[in-house]
């Protein structure tokens, strides 16, 4: 009998092994298929444009911003460079989204505002917190971002509190959100795109908040105004056939323990996948090391040797 039971388990374990496999497979749900798209979509190539630290402890850190993301997006699979400097013409034509996050960064030399727009023009994308949408020109960096802020007027609330209505709960960067509350700056005079033939501001809104009552926000107080946006547009509005470029922008990142917040990661990581025009979920998991897809730095940032800010390491 003893023999018997060992010749059956035997038998069970020869012919059951690929429907034990099948049974200890992950579940077919919403995440594994997302990790499963990711694992087949070529690596996002993302320059992130840093800059040199301003302002108190925790406050438009972006250092540590370049440092951090770096990181988690190439663990990602995403493909990284980036530095305190702008990128060069090379550099861009191995890009697909830029993400910013430095003090006025609209204020641009000629040549970098031709590589710019020429990365635009073949339809790159852009991402931008806070005051990246701040420049010299509003008028022109307003057609960039969708909306720009002009630099050295008073047109932001400083850090107070910043309660988001989600005004497009549909729209794929914003899925499973709900309104919240972060303490943070907002601005609120604001240069914005135009329609074609229209005064209606080109962007798409995808959240508001109304902006706090503190001093330098005076005549303004109660006023509900865009802070998280989308805009794409062809670069060349009078050509057909273009790739239409894509901009995504939150305003917030005044505090930047705010990046880290368990609305605003999610939300940012689908925006710089929808800016590269890849699926929405490309960037929410992380990847098995071996299983990059040709993701890690190409230089140029933390890690890289003698890069700004990589020896600060990977959080605050």
């Amino acid at each position: 009998m003893k023999v018997r039971t060992v010749m059956c388990a035997a038998l069970a374990m020869a012919l059951g092994m690929p429907m034990m496999a099948a049974a200890q497979a992950p579940p077919q749900g919403a995440p594994a298929q997302a990790a499963a798209v990711q694992a087949q979509t070529p690596p996002i190539r993302i320059y992130i444009r840093g800059g040199l630290k301003t302002h108190g402890d925790g406050e438009h850190d972006y250092p540590q911003f370049l440092a951090d993301w770096s990181k988690l997006l190439t663990a990602r699979g995403a493909i990284v460079d980036g530095g305190l400097s702008f990128p060069s013409a090379e550099q861009l034509a191995d890009t697909d989204v830029i993400v910013m996050y430095k003090g006025d960064a609209g204020y641009m030399t000629l040549r970098e505002r031709q590589a710019l727009e020429d990365f635009l023009a073949r339809g790159g994308g852009l991402v931008g917190a806070h005051d990246a949408i701040c420049a010299d020109d509003e008028v022109w960096w307003s057609t960039i971002f969708g909306g720009a802020k002009r630099h050295g007027e008073t047109n932001f609330t400083l850090r107070a509190e910043v309660p988001y209505t989600i005004e497009a709960p549909n729209d794929p960067i914003m899925q499973g959100m709900t309104n919240f509350t972060i303490t943070d700056e907002a601005f609120f005079k604001m240069t914005w795109a135009k329609r074609p033939n229209s005064d209606d501001p080109a962007v798409t809104v995808l959240a508001s908040a109304k902006i706090a009552d503190t001093p330098s926000a005076k005549g303004f107080a109660g006023t509900q105004v865009p802070q998280i946006w989308t805009y794409e547009r062809p670069f060349f509005r009078s050509l057909g056939g273009q790739q239409p470029f894509r901009a995504f922008v939150w305003m917030q990142g005044h505090v930047y323990e705010n990046f880290s917040h368990p609305q605003v990661q999610p939300m940012l990581l689908r925006a710089i996948a929808w800016a590269a025009k890849r699926p929405i979920d490309s960037l929410m998991h992380e990847r098995p090391a071996g299983r990059m897809g040709g993701g890690g730095r190409r230089g140029g940032g933390p890690g890289a040797a003698g890069a700004p800010g990589g020896a600060r390491g990977g959080g605050n």
